[in-house]
């Protein structure tokens, strides 16, 4: 690469020039936006994980004052094993697949606490007890982290990205870090799309 370049440029002006523009260009910003996709990818993992390792007491709490409501609670159960079943490659970076996979199966956990909801609202006593006042806010406060995380990790990927495909960033990106690939980033299907549903067991109430 680094010869094909310097073979179009028969001038020593253009030369100089070149040289100029690279100096003044940050020849290492493609491995620094990488770290901060990779940094900002295990806060995503992170705090899914800490949503995960909620559901259990959760569920537990829930099916204490409403044991008739199987269903919704088999649901939660569900999306979480398959949560917590899923082998998450080392290149889910680089994989569109996996990536989309992952957040099929957390969105599915998503709907399912939604939809545990509904059944709150039909248990006053649930509502007050303590266990579960401190569960609600625990389980606020992470889909709100989750938030924060999804759209940090999207604002990494747009920029590791934007430096691949711009130049000076594309060039050196070929001439010093050829195994820099773009990276996927999470499907936006609504307007709100990058961030997590807020979970809040007051609504209605």
């Amino acid at each position: 690469m680094i010869s094909l370049i310097f073979g179009k440029l028969r001038s020593p002006l253009l030369l100089v020039g070149f040289a100029f523009v690279l100096t003044a260009c940050d020849i290492n910003a493609v491995p620094k936006f990488d770290e901060q996709v990779n940094a900002a990818w295990s806060q995503v993992e992170n705090q899914y994980q800490r949503r995960a390792d909620l559901v259990p007491n959760l569920v537990a709490t829930v099916q204490g004052f409403a044991t008739q409501e199987r269903e919704v609670l088999q649901n939660v159960v569900e999306a979480r094993a398959k949560v917590g079943q899923m082998q998450i490659p080392a290149n889910i970076l680089q994989n569109p697949d996996a990536l989309k996979m992952f957040e099929q199966n957390q969105g599915a956990l998503s709907s399912a606490l939604s939809r545990l909801l509904v059944v709150v609202e039909r248990y006053p006593d649930l509502k007050s007890n303590q266990n579960f006042l401190t569960l609600q806010s625990q389980l606020e406060g992470t889909e709100n982290r989750i938030a924060v995380a999804r759209r940090d990790y999207i604002a990494a990927v747009r920029d590791y990205n934007t430096e691949l495909r711009t130049i000076p960033g594309k060039w050196i990106a070929a001439w010093l870090y050829p195994e820099a690939e773009i990276k996927p980033t999470f499907t936006a299907t609504t307007d709100n799309a990058d961030q997590a549903p807020v979970v809040n067991f007051n609504s209605g109430s």
